[in-house]
Order: structure tokens, then sequence, then C-alpha cells
């Protein structure tokens, strides 16, 4: 036994106190006793809120030395929520097994925690006997709260030095910063006095823009689409406007632009645009299934920068309505090149052409597109877009063959404020378009006019419960039925428009005596859902659809409407839907639909 002692004491003392610890058994945290006295409600829970040594009780930590060393920095912890809240004259205490936390070296940590005791008294809290900031650029707007007589939160000082640094870069002068600070707190009267001074350095211009990191990208092009206004004021705006123009190019993987240290004499600031490049290929494909629609398999092949000047080349092939009831299956092909940058620094130019046949239930059609727009991006939530198209089809039906030729010029908006594409919770989105056709041979000339917009808004713990909207609203003006082509009529049914009625169940009957069925000229449709969250991963949904069917001119309409409930299981990229839905009005359904695929329905 002794020469195993001797043994040990010649190793160094870090290694035995670890050698000693590791042999130890642990023992469990009986209670963390958390006594805070005084204070309001919002104090008192931001204070537990910030406690390491409560997070480490409710995970059930049991190990002594990482019990200690969170104990050691709960004064911090502590201190940093009363400081935000205006109290600077707190006492805290932690008490470990009796013996302050503070005075116990790292490397002299007890074997063994039994209890761990926190007592805070936070004191009053201090009010601004004073708050300014000098000097100011014209327009800065400072903190509401950082005013005398208002509780002096910490976060309010750092909130106003931002808020004076931003105002000077705002107008230009790019290396502003808080040159000094003075702080005194007057621990009798419970008041702080704060004084900011601000350095504004001078106005400066932007200088050329330098590139790191493009490997394949053309430097002239990578700089247009940045749109960076060389020599201009320097304006912290358009410095992000450039950052977000590169990254919707979808040609970079990140994206950061990065101000000079230094200006070069006399007022010239460098930006330099840190890349990193995108592979240049990538696919995808998707499945939904529904029980009257059949399957529908789609999938996208896209080349990024096709050109080395940012372009996008984007191959879309789908089959749709496989093994649907009452129709054969549709096909279509298209290919689709976008170009950034074109025209304006904020304009996408985009060709596209498209194939494809469909076989529904009451025609056959065979169709090609081809068509130029331009979309322009006014911010990231809104967007304009206009362009010109010619579309041919050739539709069979009861009536025979009928060949459509239209020349269109759409114009549209696009305004999108939810706060996920997939599975929205807050936010509405609004796209909105009118296209003017020229019609050739037996083809009317007329308007189409399509809206869709769709409302957010969820309550509750964690916004567990989501009530969502969508109203779809459609004509076709100064055209007749039966020289109007079949795409551009409208009909309800099925999983985007009315769940629980089979698809484009629902048209006209006005062709040929009343025979003939076909889409109507007027379309309206509503859906209403309330989303609720069991579990971090497990939804579910009710719902309720109407759709309604007219043609202008002719007094014919119709409506029907469907219900049902939904499963969501939140796959971290948007959620797998389940929808099961019945139709509760109208005459054009019977039987239960069954709904799958991916993302909320709307």
């Amino acid at each position: 036994m002794s020469q195993r002692i001797g043994t040990a004491l010649r190793r160094p003392a870090w290694m035995l106190a670890a050698l000693l610890m590791a042999g130890t058994p642990a023992a469990a945290l009986e209670a963390v006793t958390f006594d805070l006295r005084g204070g309001s409600e919002d104090l008192q829970q931001a204070v537990r809120d910030a406690s390491g040594l409560l997070a480490a009780e409710a995970e059930g930590s049991e190990n002594a030395q990482d019990l200690l060393v969170t104990a050691r920095g709960e004064y911090a912890r502590l201190l940093g929520a009363l400081y935000a809240l205006g109290h600077y004259s707190a006492v805290i205490e932690v008490q470990v097994d009796g013996r302050e936390a503070a005075a116990i070296p790292p490397l002299d940590a007890p074997s063994r925690i039994d209890r761990i005791v926190v007592t805070v008294d936070p004191g009053p809290q201090f009010l601004f006997d004073r708050a300014a900031a000098a000097p100011l650029a014209q327009g800065t707007e400072l903190p509401a709260g950082y005013a005398a007589g208002q509780p002096a939160q910490s976060g309010l000082i750092r909130d106003a030095a931002e808020a004076a640094v931003d105002g000077w870069r705002n107008v230009g002068h790019a290396k502003a910063r808080v040159s000094g600070q003075d702080l005194i707190a007057d621990h009798p009267k419970a008041r702080l006095s704060a004084d900011l001074t601000l350095a504004a350095g001078p106005r400066l211009r932007f200088g050329p823009l330098q590139v790191e990191g493009a490997e394949r990208m053309d430097l002239r092009r990578l700089k247009r689409i940045a749109g960076l206004p060389e020599g201009e004021t320097y304006d912290p705006e358009e410095l992000e406007d450039a950052a977000n123009r590169l990254r919707r190019s979808g040609v970079f993987r990140s994206v950061t632009l990065v101000e000079d240290e230094t200006v070069t004499a006399p007022d010239i600031l460098g930006i330099t645009a840190q890349v990193v490049e995108e592979k240049t290929r990538r696919y995808s494909y998707g499945l939904e299934i529904a029980s009257s629609e059949g399957a529908k398999i789609s999938g996208y092949w896209l080349h990024r920068n096709l050109l080395r000047g940012g372009e996008r080349l984007r191959v879309d092939a789908e089959i749709a309505q496989i093994g649907a009831k009452d129709s054969g299956a549709d096909y279509v092909l298209g290919v689709t090149i976008d170009r950034p940058a074109t025209l304006t620094r904020d304009t996408t130019a985009t060709f596209r052409f498209r194939i494809g046949q469909e076989n529904e239930a009451d025609f056959d059609r065979n169709f090609g597109e081809i068509g130029l727009g331009f979309t322009q991006y006014v911010s990231d939530s809104l967007t304009y877009r206009a362009g010109i198209d010619f579309q041919y089809s050739q539709v069979t039906d009861a009536a025979g063959r009928t060949k459509f030729q239209t020349l269109g010029l759409p114009v549209g908006v696009n305004w999108d404020r939810r706060d996920s594409t997939t599975d929205a919770k807050r936010g509405f989105y609004v796209d909105a378009e009118l296209r003017p056709f020229l019609g050739f041979g037996s083809t009317d000339s007329g308007l189409r006019s399509t809206v869709d917009a769709r409302g957010y808004y969820s309550f509750g713990a964690d916004d567990r419960i989501t009530l969502a909207g969508r109203m779809q609203l459609g004509g076709v003006f100064g055209t007749s039925l039966q020289g109007t082509p079949r795409d551009l009529l409208f009909y309800s049914g099925g999983g985007g428009t009315v769940r629980g009625q089979p698809y484009q169940s629902l048209g006209v009957n006005v062709l040929e005596g009343g025979t003939l069925r076909t889409g109507g000229t007027t379309f309206a449709a509503i859906s209403a859902e309330v989303r609720a969250k069991l579990t971090e991963r497990i939804g579910v949904v009710g719902f309720v659809d109407a759709g309604f069917i007219g043609a202008d001119g002719s007094g014919v309409s119709d409506s029907h409407a469907g219900a049902g409930l939904g499963l969501r299981y939140d796959t971290g990229f948007g959620p797998i839907r389940l929808d099961v839905a019945a139709p509760v009005s109208g005459d054009t359904g019977d039987g239960v639909q069954v709904y799958i695929g991916i993302g909320q329905a709307f």
C-alpha cells in the first residue's frame, strides 16, 4: 500500500486531483434553492431564466466539478439579467454546501455537492437621471426609453449607442463610432447618468468592389449583379441590397460584403465581396397522391451559372393524374433560363418554353408555350413582372377538334410577407395578374385576371395554433366560351381548390345544347384551416373549402364545398401533408378524397 501511495505522490498535483475525482463516485445534487427577494414578475422570470444552476438542476447534472464551474459563473449571468432591467445595486450570494462559490478555488472542487442556495437581493430599480448622446446626425431617433426619468435598463444604453452610430452611417459616415461613455451611478438616489460621445468620422464614398472566392463566376457580371454604386455616398442599405442581389442569383452558397478597415484618401471606402459558390448542378423530385386525381411525379434539373454570368438553366418534367379515376395521364416538359441584372440591377429576365399533353375527362389537349418575361425586385417581399408569350393548343372534345392561338401580355405583382413558404404561421401572401391576349383564327381576344390571397395568424404557447385562410378569384372578359382556350377557363375541385370534391369536377354545361362540359369564365374559391401542433413534429388540421364557377353572360353558375381533417409531420424542410376530405354541398362528388404531399395545402 505504502509503495502505491509513494508512486502516486511523485505524479504532478493536477494528475493526482484528476485521479482522485475520477475515482470518486458522483453524487446527485439534492436541490437548488433560489431565493429572489422582491422585484416584479418580469424581474423574477428574467433572473430565473438566466440562472445556469436552475438549468443544471432541470437537466439532472451530477458532476461536482461541472456544478462548481456553473456556480462560479452564476454571478455574471444573474448580474447581466439584473442590469438589463435597471438594477445596479444587487447583492448576490451563491452558497455551495455553506461556502461561497466565488471563494472555492476551481482546482479544489468538492467531490460531492448536496445543496446550493442562491440568494438575490435585486435592490431598487435605477432611473435615468440623464440620458444623452452627442453629436447626433440629423434625423437620428434614439430609443424612447432612453430618457430622464425612465428605467435605466442597460439594453437601452446599448440600443442608444447603436442608434446614434447608425444615424451617422445612414448619412455616409461609415466609420462612425462611440468614442466615449460616461456612466455614473448614484446608489443612494438610485439614479444613473449616461453620456455617450460620438465620433462621426468623414463622409465616405463607395470604392471599387473587390471580390474573393469567385471561381467560375465572371467578375464583371458579378459586379453588375451586385450593383454597388461606385463613387456614390456610402449607404448601408445599398450595401445590404448588393449582398441580397448576389444571394438572390442562386449562384452563391454564402455572401458577405466587408468594409475596408482604413479609408483610401481622400474619402473612398473599399468593399470586398467574400463569396462561396454553390455547386453548379442540382436536381430535385417530388411526389403527390390524391385518391381522385391519382399520383403526380415531378422533378427538375438545374444548372447554375450556365454562361458564367449567373444564368440559371432549369429543365422541369411532370407526369400527373397517374391512375386518376376519370382521366388519363398528363405530361409536361419545360425549359426556363433566368438571367439576373438584365436591363437594371434589380431586373431578372426569364425565357421559358413548355410543351405538354393533357388528357382530361372531357377533353384532350396538346399545347406549346414560349415566352419572355421580366421580374422587377422592389424588395425582398415585393416584385412586379411583365412579359410577352405565345400559346398554341389543340383541343379534342365532343364537339371535335379546335385550334387556339393567343399572343399575351401578362403583367402581375407578388407580395409575400409570410414567415415561411412551406409552413407559414404569420403574415400574408398576394399574387395578382392581368393578361390581355390577342386571339388568332377562331380564338377570341380578351382579358384574363386572377388573384390569390392568403393570410396567417398564430396564437397560444409557442404559436401552436394557426388560423389560415385563402381566397382565389378569376375571370375571363370579352370572349365567348367557344372562343376561349380551355387552359384560360376555370374549374373547381381537387387539392388546389376544393378538397373533398373530385379534380376539376365543377365546370359549366352550356355548349352544344348543354351537353358539352367546359370551364367557366368566372371563378371564386375560399379555404379556411385551423392548424394545431400536438408535438414539435406532429400537427393536426381541420379545414373547409368552397368553390364557385360561372359563365359570364349565360346565367349559368354552380358551387360546391368540402371539409375534412388532416395530419402533418414536420420533416425540417417542410411538413408531410395527409388530408382526408368529403363533400358537404354540391352534386359533383359523393365519396371521401385523400391527398398526400409535402408542404401545407396553402
